[in-house]
């Protein structure tokens, strides 16, 4: 028996944001996206099974960007949970006000609380402060949570979610209450795989390692974002932007690659200039190399090459 599918939540890859365009709860700009076929596979197959989809990737190859891409074709609300090295599973969940609720109890045994902020004092949400996954469980409708970056944080981190990402539900001690999910939210996790995920956390989600763009998805992110750039700027400097990239993957201990949101800072500077300018800049030396190369040795690497005459960037 074929069971149907909800065609609301199936996701394509197709809807692209006008230029300018930013997420309304995040201020944040929003960028063309063009997943290949099997990253669209595997975000339908998460949202289909219901389990977390753990992205991996270099830095800049669109991690990130991925939830915001999903949230905005399917016309979703996100909810972003930033890791940091301090972060703890509970923050996603909730967090919970103690010392302010003693505070307060104390100023209104002196009497100094109005007979409102005294009877909010006892309201269960008061001092309560939910976070992503905790705004996405209580939302009535589904929700898309990003993850970003769960490497950051301790190597328990993840395994403090099982119960959580595998039941959608939680208990807040504090105010004796269970929030469960009404709609299950589409969950994607990043790692810049800095550290070992666990075999239990992993059994619980989808995989898909994300490649960096080839050049004609890079020419198409560029064109999506800067309609009036001419052709031949936008492919000379895709064309150098990834020679200068493969030149430092030949080369170890380079650290950080150059990404695509700096090929977008790059291009977005060049609209400033007179197009035979930028034509003319990009055969020489790298124009506005400060965009693009950001460690000293990058500098030392680059400068290297050009006395030497071996540039392979050009």
């Amino acid at each position: 028996m074929v069971k149907a599918v909800d065609r609301r939540f199936i996701y394509t890859g197709n809807v692209q944001p006008e230029p300018e365009t930013f997420d309304t709860k995040t201020g944040r700009f929003l960028y063309p996206y063009f997943p290949n076929p099997d990253l669209v596979e595997a975000v339908n197959l998460a949202i289909l099974l219901e389990r977390p989809l753990l992205i991996k990737g270099e830095p800049g190859c669109g991690k990130t960007r991925l939830a915001y891409a999903i949230a905005y074709e399917l016309n979703l609300p996100i909810y972003t949970w930033y890791v940091k090295s301090t972060s703890i599973a509970k923050d996603g969940l909730y967090t919970y006000d103690t010392v302010g609720r003693l505070k307060d109890a104390q100023l209104a045994a002196s009497g100094r609380l109005t007979e409102q902020e005294i009877k909010e004092i006892d309201l269960p949400d008061t001092y309560l402060k939910l976070g992503a996954l905790g705004e996405a469980f209580k939302s009535e409708e589904r929700a898309v949570v990003l993850i970003d970056e769960i490497d950051k944080a301790d190597i328990d981190f993840p395994n403090d979610l099982l119960l959580e990402l595998d039941e959608k539900r939680f208990f807040i001690q504090e105010i004796k209450t269970e929030i469960k999910a009404k709609e299950p939210p589409i969950v994607i996790v990043t790692s810049n795989d800095e550290k070992e995920l666990s075999d239990a956390f992993l059994r619980r989600c989808l995989f898909q390692y994300l490649e960096f763009p080839a050049k004609e998805t890079l020419a198409k992110i560029i064109k999506n974002l800067f309609k009036d750039l001419s052709d031949p700027i936008l492919d000379k400097a895709t064309e150098r932007f990834l020679k200068l990239r493969a030149s430092m993957e030949n080369r170890e201990g380079l650290g950080k690659k150059i990404s695509t949101s700096e090929l977008i800072d790059w291009v977005n500077v060049m609209q400033y200039y007179p197009e035979d300018e930028i034509l003319l800049k990009l055969d020489g030396k790298i124009p506005f190399a400060s965009i693009l190369l950001k460690k000293w040795d990058h500098h030392i690497y680059y400068l290297s090459q050009e006395f030497s005459g071996t540039n392979a960037t050009q």
